[in-house]
């Protein structure tokens, strides 16, 4: 019976000593990097969630426009470009850790929302087309989807800043080299302070 009890007692040391261990790794923070990972991924979502909610605002804006302002021709076919090149890179979970596929992201959104700042302020020379209620609605939604960009991109920077830290300090740069070495660094905005600006239009 002695025997049988410590039998029974070995048994219990395995999946003893690993959740001991287990708690002790967690405390020293080993779950940092994966979890400080999937946040910037769920902040890059909402960049790109947004950013897309953009696109889909902008062919009604187009033809608003083309509505009341046909001759603006090259504002609107510059904005019509600039949407399809945006629309054409690939963004993934890859893009955040790869530095020239970023780069390509951020400067056709950043293109992009030059050409449609140009085509919002084209209003001021048509005042039929100022008052028109859908431009009015369309341009309210753009300026909010704009500050709703600026919002998700800050967040997601902040939450980089926060992974990529864990990458490079103690401990968590003991287990990036050990458990976690395919973790990248993220790639984080560097656009201009012109580029972050809203376009506005005052209506007089």
């Amino acid at each position: 019976m002695g025997g049988s009890f410590a039998a029974r007692l070995s048994g219990w040391r395995v999946p003893l000593f690993a959740m001991m261990v287990s708690l002790l790794l967690a405390g020293c923070g080993v779950n940092a990097i994966p979890s400080s990972e999937e946040h910037a991924k769920a902040m890059w979502s909402e960049v790109l969630n947004q950013y897309q909610r953009r696109s889909d605002l902008i062919p009604n804006l187009v033809e608003t426009v083309k509505g009341y302002a046909a001759q603006e021709r090259d504002v609107l076919t510059s904005v019509i470009e600039a949407r399809a090149k945006a629309t054409a890179v690939t963004v993934d979970a890859s893009t955040i850790t790869d530095p020239e596929k970023f780069k390509q992201f951020q400067a056709a959104q950043a293109e992009l929302g030059r050409a449609l700042g140009r085509l919002i302020a084209v209003s001021e020379a048509y005042p039929d087309l100022k008052s028109s209620q859908n431009f009015l609605a369309l341009q309210s939604q753009i300026e909010g989807t704009e500050n709703r960009i600026a919002v998700a991109r800050r967040d997601y920077i902040r939450a980089v800043q926060v992974y990529n830290t864990e990458l490079k300090t103690f401990p968590g740069v003991f287990w990036a080299s050990t458990f976690y070495r395919s973790y990248q660094p993220m790639e984080t905005f560097t656009i201009t302070d012109e580029q972050k600006q809203v376009p506005k239009v005052k209506f007089n």
